[in-house]
């Protein structure tokens, strides 16, 4: 009789943050089978670590690593941290025989571009999207350095996720306004409901082959009003200055190579999946 213990789901470092929350609430809620049989990471609770130490052993067997865990704001120093924590989470999998590990990194290392993102390009205008960059560069580095034992890993470049970034949570915070460009229209953006990011995540987990980098979002863009409307917001315009960039999309071919067909981006979705992950106005 075999009595090996069964893994179960991933482990799940950074869950305490925002995306982190979003993802447990549809866990709890019985949305994502997967994620409510993860063991989930925080500085308390089931796997207690502060990354900057050495991880203590798992208390139970796990399926992959999802890394949420990153800095988001404050210095360049401060989110230099971005690669420390790639860091730690590779070696915790190495060590224990983990893996894949799946790493956030973020479409902000596309910067400005107008033109559909692919993964083979990269040039990041702001400090965040250099330091997401440079964690994809030390993750490689790092994968090299560990040899034989090293873990898979994949960087995945994640666009705005519904009722985790700037516009849901100005929403939810007071009047919004949104620049106008010379079409009429507000920006369109990259977008991923909360509850697709968890099938795609379980699907990426499970994929017999894994690139080293990835984009991670729903096909096409949505625009920023079309958003609003469809969660009964009202806004007010401004005229767009001229550094406000009107659309970001990511290429996913190679996202539906592997996972299958991906439904593309619409608001009514978006909305309704980041309130299944507990995004409200109130």
């Amino acid at each position: 009789m075999d009595t090996a213990p069964q893994h179960t789901g991933p482990l799940i470092l950074g869950g305490t943050g925002r995306l982190g929350r979003a993802l447990r609430c549809l866990a709890d809620g019985g949305h994502w089978p997967e994620g409510r049989a993860a063991l989930w990471h925080g500085r308390r609770g089931a796997y207690a670590w502060d990354m900057n130490e050495e991880a203590p052993l798992l208390p139970r067997p796990v399926h992959g690593v999802i890394v949420l865990a990153g800095v988001t704001e404050g210095s360049p120093e401060a989110l230099a941290g971005n690669t420390d924590l790639a860091r730690a989470a590779l070696r915790l999998a190495a060590r224990d025989g983990l893996g894949p590990v799946l790493l956030m990194s973020s479409a902000a290392v596309y910067g400005r571009a107008s033109d559909t993102c692919r993964e083979e390009n990269a040039s990041p205008a702001a400090p965040y999207g250099a330091a997401k960059l440079e964690m994809e560069q030390v993750v490689s580095q790092e994968i090299a350095r560990l040899g034989p034992e090293a873990p898979v890993a994949c960087c995945l470049r994640l666009a705005n996720v519904a009722g985790c970034d700037q516009l849901f949570g100005a929403m939810g915070a007071g009047p919004v306004t949104l620049d106008r460009f010379a079409d009429g229209g507000a920006p369109r953006r990259a977008y991923i409901g909360p509850l697709t990011l968890a099938k795609l995540l379980s699907a990426l987990i499970n994929a017999p082959n894994l690139p080293a980098i990835l984009n991670l979002a729903q096909p096409g863009d949505v625009g920023m009003e079309e958003i609003l409307a469809t969660a009964g917001v009202s806004w007010q315009w401004r005229p767009a200055p001229e550094s406000a960039l009107p659309r970001t999309r990511l290429d996913t071919a190679r996202l539906a190579a592997i996972t299958g067909p991906v439904a593309a981006a619409r608001a009514p979705g978006l909305v309704a999946e980041a309130r299944l992950a507990g995004w409200s106005l109130a």
